[in-house]
């Protein structure tokens, strides 16, 4: 069985004209950085499955299925699993956000400036 697509967001909207996607890997969706970043989280504290689920009142099932982003789970699942890991919704929340921004940073390229000058992107 082949790869589901993945959707692309246009950024901006109609005022902004879409910015092309990098070349090479896609960018990752949000559950799948969010159960990477919940993931990492647990193993900082040592903690199982099965500690970390029973603090947020879920099944280890489903918290592996979150941290593997083959879930999406509900803004209140996500509140409880920041308060089990010891964080909160908002700086959980940024953490990931921080990571979605990371992916879409292309590398600093030389890029023509006036009268042909190559010049660096600013970051």
């Amino acid at each position: 069985m082949s790869e589901p697509r993945r959707l692309h967001a246009i950024p901006g909207g109609r005022a902004e004209p879409p910015r092309p996607q990098p070349v090479g890997e896609p960018e990752p969706l949000w559950r799948e950085v969010l159960g990477n970043r919940l993931r990492t989280l647990r193993g900082e504290q040592r903690e199982t499955l099965a500690e970390t689920a029973r603090r947020a009142g879920i099944s280890p099932q489903y918290l592996s299925e979150v941290e593997r982003g083959r879930k999406e789970p509900s803004s209140e699942m996500i509140a409880a699993l920041a308060g089990a890991l010891g964080t909160s919704l908002g700086e959980l929340t940024r953490q990931v956000a921080d990571e979605l921004v990371s992916h879409r940073r292309p590398a600093a390229a030389p890029r023509p400036g006036p009268a042909g000058v190559p010049m660096l992107r600013a970051a």
